[in-house]
């Protein structure tokens, strides 16, 4: 058993002073009290962690090999996406283990306490199973036993190469499960889970409308009844336009008219909606999965944040492409775009709640859902997923209340972090994993290496 006690923290009725927070021995938290006596462990400003979205850990490791100019006239989202295909297919599955590390080492001193892995690099280059179907699974599962971090593995069903269902392209077979073959792979996936803490879950993750069939997205909706499902959507217009001339409907407009979304779905960018597409799907309780750096770094387009929340929707943020893991930088990304979008401030904010506030506590709603995991607040009964921050710096001294959220997303940055807490686990102490030194030495070997073979 841990006690924690913080000069503040922000509980689910708001923020309270001398906090005093028991973790119990299963890692949840057992007990909250505020205006109690200091004891325990002390920080300045304790939060509820975040649950991370979205994330494809092997991109990290490709940051920054993008940004020359193509043999294309113009650069977009495709292109990058053949370069994206190119680097994969030298990544062994010992590569993907030590990239997996660094990005959930990277997630929790960025302040988060949850991956969410949409996991879909299943196979050997050219496509052929390994001998064991879950091994790249277990690899990501590997990672988060040496990381600690909470652990949601969605495996993802990749069927098509389009909506015409031509086969799988060059770059993607490592990718590839038919129906049955995704069914297995997916018993497999959990089973890899089994040695992990009990707070790991698995989901179900049909790549996207392009991708599966309708049959084949009817069939994941079935597979894990109670589990969250995840699913890219409405992200590109070439992608639009294909699931238009496919079906003559656009993405959302498709889902909504032949699926009943709910709580636990959650759909990735949702960058390409109308109005009344937005209005609905918001009203389903669905949760939009925001990734607004990656969602910049490939010109996906500009979420309509302001529709979205007045019909009441329900937010996530992840890191997607991990180019750049930074927690308060996707909130402020966000908030930014409508902004440059509307040429107004403060677009989020309400009158009783801060625009840092509403983006806080999106995300950690949204997220929580997201990621099927008992967090989101301190409350007992909940998984202790937690980030503790000191106030002694000059971001946040002085600031109190709802200017503490907002001086640390907008004018923040990285090393604010001070602890981490994920299911009680406490990873990140004085701002830095504690098996930082020999994550990071791991993974520069890995990338040496890499070089090596590419």
């Amino acid at each position: 058993m841990e006690v924690l006690w913080a000069e503040r923290a922000l509980l689910p009725d708001g923020w309270a002073e001398a906090v005093r927070v028991e973790i119990g021995e299963g890692g949840r938290i057992a007990a909250v009290a505020p205006a109690a006596p200091a004891e325990g462990e002390r920080v300045d400003l304790l939060l509820p962690a975040l649950a991370n979205v979205h994330s494809h850990a092997f991109q990290r490791a490709m940051a920054g090999l993008s940004e020359a100019k193509g043999p294309h006239p113009r650069d977009t989202f495709w292109t990058w996406r053949q370069i994206m295909y190119r680097f994969l297919d030298h990544l062994t599955p010992e590569d993907v283990e030590t990239i997996a590390s660094l990005v959930q080492m990277e997630m929790l001193e960025a302040g988060y306490a949850t991956n969410v892995e949409f996991h879909y690099l299943h196979h050997r280059p050219g496509g052929a199973p390994y001998d064991n179907l879950a091994e790249m699974s277990e690899r990501i599962a590997a990672a988060a036993r040496r990381t600690g971090i909470g652990l949601t593995l969605l495996p993802v069903h990749y069927q098509f190469g389009g909506l015409d269902r031509r086969p799988l392209g060059p770059g993607q077979q490592r990718f590839g499960t038919d129906p049955d073959g995704f069914a297995r792979l997916l018993d497999s996936a959990e089973a890899a889970l089994r040695g992990l803490p009990a707070d790991a879950g698995i989901g179900v993750a049909p790549h996207s409308l392009r991708a599966v069939s309708a049959e084949a997205l009817a069939l994941c909706a079935t597979l894990r009844p109670d589990r969250p499902l995840h699913m890219h959507l409405a992200e590109q217009i070439p992608e639009v336009e294909e699931v238009v001339a496919a079906t003559g409907r656009r993405p959302v407009e498709w889902l909504l008219d032949h699926h009943a979304p709910d709580r636990r779905w959650t759909l990735i960018h949702l960058t390409h909606m109308t109005e009344a597409e937005t209005r609905r799907l918001a009203a389903t309780g669905a949760v939009a999965g925001l990734c607004p750096i990656t969602e910049s770094s490939l010109g996906d387009g500009i979420f309509n944040g302001t529709i979205w929340k007045d019909a009441g929707g329900r937010l996530g943020f992840g890191s997607d492409s991990n180019i750049r893991i930074s927690l308060v930088e996707e909130l402020r990304t966000l908030e930014y775009s409508q902004r440059l979008r509307d040429r107004a401030r403060a677009i989020l904010a309400e009158p009783a709640r801060s625009t840092g506030r509403v983006l806080y506590e999106a995300g950690l709603d949204g997220g929580a859902t997201a990621a099927g995991r008992e967090t989101g607040a301190i409350r007992p009964g909940l998984w202790a997923d937690l980030c503790a921050l000191s106030r002694d710096n000059p971001v946040l001294a002085g600031r109190e209340g709802d200017a503490m959220l907002d001086s640390l997303i907008f004018a923040g940055g990285d090393g604010l972090v001070r602890d981490v807490w994920a299911a009680g686990r406490h990873v990140v102490r004085d701002g830095r994993h504690v098996e930082r030194a020999r994550i990071v030495a791991d993974y520069l070997a890995c990338m040496a290496a890499l070089e090596q073979r590419m």
